[in-house]
């Protein structure tokens, strides 16, 4: 099943806009429609193991800027219960850039994030056979419970896209999905 999902993006002038066309910042200098890009879900490209299926969804260059595809899937009872996903080493060790490459590195320290009620972090990751820093690893979780997503820009650098990336994380779909997989 295909869904469109429309988000807040980041413009190259250093305004935020909404879904709802309000602008946060500055005035918008592109009309609204050019400035909404839409997550499409695709089928799941990764084989069946421990954690099971995810979602994946894939913003096309011409909604996000450039082509975006996002992993997203829970991991029930994988998270440090005292402190969270508060680190990088916590954050590689839950996280699913495997799925990406074999061979990957960090491309630089990674940065806390918050998705709706949850805390975490994101990273960029050079991934064998890619750019430099065209993954990027987010996870976030509720007590026990991790929720990782997984961004991949295959023509360059991912960082560019983070904020549309949390954006999405933050959306109705998302957030209604963790929901669901975390039991609440």
């Amino acid at each position: 099943m295909k869904r469109a999902v429309t988000i807040a993006i980041v413009l190259a002038a250093g305004a935020v806009v909404t879904a709802g066309g309000v602008v946060l910042g500055q005035r918008a200098t592109a009309p609204l429609a050019a400035a909404q890009p839409a997550f499409t879900e695709i089928k799941w490209p990764f084989l069946m193991d421990q954690w099971g299926l995810g979602r994946a969804f894939h913003c096309d260059a011409k909604d996000c800027g450039v082509a975006v595809d996002v992993y997203v899937r829970a991991k029930i009872g994988f998270c440090n219960c005292t402190t969270g996903v508060s680190d990088d080493e916590e954050l590689e060790r839950v996280g699913d850039v495997e799925l990406i490459g074999e061979t990957y590195k960090p491309a630089s320290a990674g940065h806390p994030i918050a998705v709706a009620w949850m805390k975490g972090r994101s990273r960029p990751y050079d991934v064998g056979g890619h750019a430099a820093g065209a993954t990027l690893a987010f996870a976030f979780n509720d007590r026990c419970d991790v929720i990782v997503a997984t961004a991949v820009v295959p023509g360059g650098p991912a960082a560019p896209v983070e904020p549309a990336v949390l954006a999405f994380l933050n959306s109705e779909t998302v957030i209604r999905w963790a929901k669901e997989q975390l039991g609440l």
